[in-house]
């Protein structure tokens, strides 16, 4: 199997800044008469600062690491503040990446880059284990433990800078977690030019049995605000007939997360939303905003796709709801799902044998979709309706039970948490 064909280690963030080559002489020898000499130009020395950084704009964002080390003034461009706000935000759009997990041991894997359809060889700040819980928004990406779940890290997985959070309240033991975390992308654009903090929520959805009560559920809601930099409790309930699980998203102002049936109803999902900004500690029903599901799902995976609520959907046999047939994937419009794709048979096939649970993220306009079985990974654009496998990922599957999955993030190199 061919290797990846980059080391993503080999251009780390800190490279741009703290290496940087001696520039070549600007004459060279054109004859052994030491009197001949010819003055030599470089095409970028005729340009000005501000038309270079816009052409080095253009650039994917895995160039601009390489662009760092090619001279003395490249490097003081491609590492101002100035080129990493616009290139982030005002430069051609970088689409989001898939970090794959290779192994069910450890985090390594590698991050598919698809403007130029390469796999890096990555590693991930921060994070121990691939078991862990993940989210991502605009260029952060949170981690937390699946043990205590007490730890928890928000990280930007280009430049490698991390935060470690508080510790969230409620009980550490509890049954199920959904992690999700929005950045407010309104707040980063008032901003001045430089690479700083921005303002940011991750949401803590807890669900806990009632004591030999198997169709009782506790569920709270738990809010962490980067700008108070402290834990609110927004939300008590108890559920009956339903539990939480580990699918959540923030979209729009709203904390989107999966229900899971516990008995009693005719689909094994459903969705419960409740604004972030309720007031804390209330103790309101959810199961007033439920949503059922577009069909009976096998499993759905939640994602803000340009603060629209898309879930991407395992179809069940009308027979036998618990087996796969194929996968849909679906906009919410108030309280309506309007489908959006079903996927071709011919890609469906294409994965071998499917479980009737997968991977799914993704942001902007395209969405991933991966099998646990294998490394193969699927893209879908939703403004072009456009179906299409990745580069193959440059793994082989060791031994028969080996999982993989993974998730989306933004490339972003401004934003830090």
């Amino acid at each position: 199997m061919e290797a990846a064909e980059t080391s993503w280690t080999n251009y780390p963030y800190s490279y741009i800044t703290t290496y940087v080559p001696e520039a070549e002489s600007s004459y060279s020898e054109q004859s052994d008469d030491d009197t001949n000499k010819v003055e030599t130009f470089s095409m970028d020395s005729l340009l000005p600062d501000d038309l270079l950084e816009r052409i080095l704009s253009f650039l994917p964002i895995a160039s601009i690491f390489r662009a760092g080390t090619v001279c003395k003034r490249w490097n003081e461009i491609v590492s101002s503040r100035r080129f990493l706000w616009n290139f982030s935000n005002n430069s051609v759009p970088q689409r989001p990446w898939y970090f794959m997990f290779t192994s069910t041991d450890d985090p390594s894997g590698y991050a598919y880059d698809p403007i130029i359809r390469k796999w890096y060889s990555f590693d991930l700040p921060c994070i121990e284990t691939s078991n862990w819980f993940v989210a991502s928004s605009c260029g952060l990406v949170c981690f937390m433990d699946n043990d205590c779940r007490n730890k928890i890290y928000v990280s930007n997985p280009i430049t490698k800078q991390w935060r470690r959070l508080l510790e969230p309240p409620g009980h550490r033991s509890t049954d199920y977690t959904a992690m999700s975390t929005c950045v407010n992308r309104a707040s980063q654009a008032n901003r001045a030019v430089n690479r700083t903090q921005r303002s940011y929520l991750v949401s803590i959805v807890k669900s806990k049995q009632v004591p030999g009560n198997f169709f009782q559920w506790d569920l709270s809601i738990h809010l962490y605000s980067s700008e108070t930099m402290t834990w609110t409790t927004s939300v008590t309930d108890v559920l009956s007939g339903w539990r939480g699980g580990n699918e959540s998203v923030i979209c729009d102002g709203v904390l989107y997360f999966l229900i899971y049936s516990t008995g009693g109803s005719d689909h094994r999902h459903g969705l419960i939303a409740t604004n972030v900004s309720s007031s804390v500690g209330s103790s309101s029903s959810l199961m007033r905003s439920f949503v059922p599901m577009p069909c009976s799902l096998t499993c759905g995976r939640l994602m803000n796709l340009r603060e629209r609520l898309v879930i991407v959907g395992g179809i069940g046999k009308h027979d036998r709801p618990e087996v796969i047939k194929g996968i849909g994937i679906w906009v919410l419009k108030g309280k309506e799902w309007v489908e959006m794709a079903k996927m071709p048979q011919r890609f469906f096939q294409g994965f071998g044998e499917f479980d009737d649970v997968f991977a799914s993220s993704g942001t902007d306009d395209m969405v991933y979709i991966q099998s646990y079985g294998s490394p193969a990974l699927l893209t879908f654009d939703m403004n072009l309706k456009y179906w299409k496998w990745s580069q193959k990922c440059p793994v082989t599957k060791k031994f028969p039970l080996q999982l993989f999955t993974g998730f989306c993030f933004e490339p972003r190199l401004e934003i830090a948490p």
